[in-house]
């Protein structure tokens, strides 16, 4: 089966309250031209969701008293199989997690085992609300999990937030996750393509890092923040402090890589850190190639293959995205500079 046979899937999270539920039915009445198996897990012996979804003949299946990131992934593996080998007529998979789901292990499912080569997780699509995320994200560790793993991030119930405090939310969502595309929303309302099938995942293709590296001089923002909230409220450090265990990194080298050296890095990144390292990404210059490298990771696991030919007259340099919580950025930095060509 060829990746455009593959059905794709698309995971709707979100912390709870957000509001992922609007948007499964906002998705189910629109006309996208896709046929839908829709997979609902809820928390919880007693399905509410499923009670809440619109009418429509999707096939809805159920997975209940359980998280799917944790003991039910295995019955979210046997669901999919179980309709894939009964044929049932669906180009397409939703699947809404609990509201406090970890994405990393569904991310996983797809990405490896029995469903690797029939699903293509297309991306990841995690629902904010814009009135609470600011206590979530200080509260619970599961709201910061969510962004950290997003392709898109809606910002919901945006029409009741001002101006300058949506300004405000956004910029922490980016210092979170630069690499995920933020909409604000009502009603969870959006263009669906801009959700589905936007192909997030793949390798190659239409790839550009975020515009500005706001990391770069983090040190040197860390010491003015610290400095600026010693006046503030137990809340508002709460806020700073959550902001620093989940980030994104930021490297960027003009002089070409060793492969060799690159290889072992990363190893050795995923030896030390995996774990801690929600998302990856990055295109590498490498001495010797004609092509450049496009580079992807989800924590234990990643993928890079040669994409196109460099330009003529384009720059080339190397630019990689690390987002994840407690990083090391001068280990990574280090281990990165460790990886020139001689």
């Amino acid at each position: 089966m060829t990746s455009k046979e593959m059905i794709p899937v698309t995971v709707l999270t979100g912390f709870l309250g957000a509001g992922k539920t609007t948007l499964l039915n906002y998705i189910l009445s629109q006309r996208h031209g896709y046929k839908c198996a829709v997979i609902i897990n809820e928390f919880g012996a007693i399905s509410i969701d499923s009670q809440l979804v619109v009418g429509v003949d999707e096939e809805i299946l159920e997975l209940n008293n359980g998280c799917l990131c944790c003991r039910m992934r295995g019955d979210l593996i046997k669901s999919l199989s179980g309709l894939l080998n009964r044929q049932k007529r669906f180009d397409y998979v939703l699947v809404e997690t609990t509201g406090l789901a970890d994405p990393g292990p569904i991310v996983q499912t797809f990405r490896s085992g029995e469903l690797s080569d029939r699903l293509r997780l297309d991306g990841i699509i995690t629902v904010v609300d814009a009135q609470h995320i600011e206590k979530e994200l200080s509260d619970a560790p599961e709201a910061t999990a969510q962004i950290a793993f997003a392709d898109v991030v809606l910002l919901n119930k945006a029409a009741l937030v001002g101006p300058a405090e949506l300004e405000h939310i956004e910029s922490r969502l980016k210092k979170i996750n630069a690499l995920a595309q933020i909409h604000r929303t009502q009603q969870a309302q959006i263009d669906l393509a801009r959700i589905l099938n936007i192909k997030a995942r793949e390798l190659g293709g239409s790839f550009a890092m975020p515009e500005e590296p706001a990391e770069e001089s983090h040190e040197h923002h860390d010491h003015d923040h610290t400095h600026h909230h010693e006046d503030h409220d137990h809340h508002e450090h709460d806020h700073a402090r959550h902001d620093e265990r989940v980030k994104s990194l930021f490297l960027v080298e003009e002089r070409p890589l060793d492969l060799k050296k690159v290889e072992a890095w990363l190893t050795e990144v995923i030896r030390t850190m995996g774990p801690n390292i929600y998302r990856s990404k990055g295109i590498l210059h490498l001495k010797g190639q004609a092509k450049r490298v496009v580079f992807q990771g989800v924590q234990m696991m990643f993928d890079a293959k040669p994409d196109r030919f460099w330009n003529p007259g384009e720059k080339r340099i190397s630019q990689l995205i690390f987002i994840g919580r407690e990083l090391d950025d001068g280990a990574l930095r280090a281990g990165f500079q460790g990886c020139l060509a001689s």
